[in-house]
């Protein structure tokens, strides 16, 4: 089950709502989208995909699917975005129905692994505790102390072979200090918001924590209509919702959560800085896409897509975005801090 619901704005102005990142070629030839999809596609043990995206999307996910050829088991379409839990719970009344013993491995669809096969031997060591109805999370390894991230805080192993934890604690994103000493205690882990669980298991569990989107989820289904292929769930009933993550609804609640850790070269790309981190650099640290040019500069993001060509001297651990929408630029350091921009833009900064 695939969510592609997010707006992305943290990577404005190439990512925007009307074209969400995840539709976006950012580090290879396909969008971050296709490459979540061709992950389980045609393993051996992942039935064809389940997608929960935007009402406004439904023409992006239907050019993707078809460009690399891949029939989805449904699509669901949100009226609106509601978080992850009511996202999470329309999807596993859709599979319940079909098949009450289905496991769902839920992830995002705006990450990059590059590590597959690492991703796939965690799904293999999670499949026994989310059969005995646990609600399984990844914890990605980290590598520095990021404070844009949850982190996981692993409790006693679960199993024998000390794969499986239970979750001690679920942690949010912490200032550098803090994320310091989770880095060095080898027992915290960030979130990467990737699930694997009973569809059964995760709506009983939803029943107990988060009663307002379970019912929600049910209503919103039982009266969903089908047109063109695609899945609407009830729009006054999906609005009714509360507004909440699957951390805070269910998985900081229950006493069902476990954690399985793994390094697989994840990434999220939920910033300039993120995206810097994961694609190709020159000698001088410099990466750079579409029509720039940079003379004595180094540690440099230049991204040209549709906007006017970029020219730079002496620049150092900057960003430069040009596109047809906007043109951004900034420290590379200063990259969380685009929501302000963002804000700024909603208040009528450009009106």
């Amino acid at each position: 089950m695939i969510l592609s619901g997010g707006s992305g704005t943290r990577l404005w102005p190439l990512s925007r709502s009307e074209c969400p990142k995840q539709f976006m070629p950012l580090v290879g030839d396909r969008s971050m989208l296709q490459e979540t999809l061709l992950r389980t596609t045609d393993k051996e043990g992942f039935a064809p995909p389940l997608i929960v995206s935007s009402v406004d999307h439904a023409a992006l996910i239907e050019e993707q699917l078809s460009a690399i050829g891949i029939e989805p088991a449904g699509i669901i379409l949100e009226p609106e975005g509601r978080n992850t839990a009511p996202a999470i719970a329309i999807a596993a009344r859709w599979i319940a129905e079909r098949d009450p013993d289905a496991l769902m491995l839920v992830m995002p669809s705006d990450h990059v692994i590059t590590e597959v096969a690492r991703f796939h031997a965690a799904i293999a060591a999670a499949l026994s505790a989310g059969r005995d109805g646990h609600l399984v999370t990844f914890g990605i390894q980290p590598h520095y102390p990021e404070t844009g991230y949850g982190y996981i805080a692993k409790g006693p192993a679960l199993d024998e072979a000390g794969v499986i934890h239970a979750v001690a604690e679920f942690v949010e994103k912490p200032l550098r200090p803090l994320a310091e000493t989770y880095l060095a205690s080898g027992r915290h882990y960030w979130n990467g918001g990737i699930f694997l669980f009973g569809a059964r298991a995760f709506l009983d569990q939803l029943d107990r924590h988060a009663p307002e989107v379970a019912v929600s989820a049910a209503k919103a289904m039982a009266s969903a209509r089908v047109e063109a292929g695609f899945t609407l769930p009830d729009v006054t009933a999906f609005r009714a919702s509360p507004n909440v993550s699957i951390d805070v609804a269910v998985m900081e609640k229950t006493d069902r959560a476990a954690v399985v850790p793994v390094d697989m070269g994840w990434s999220d790309v939920g910033s300039w800085e993120a995206l810097w981190a994961i694609r190709a650099r020159d000698g001088d640290g410099n990466t750079i896409k579409g029509g720039a040019v940079t003379i004595d500069g180094a540690g440099n993001l230049i991204y040209v897509d549709g906007g006017p060509p970029v020219a730079s001297v002496g620049l150092r651990n900057m960003v430069v975005v040009s596109t047809a929408a906007g043109i951004l630029v900034m420290p590379r350091d200063r990259s969380q801090d685009v929501r302000l921009v963002i804000d700024r833009i909603r208040m009528g900064a450009f009106d």
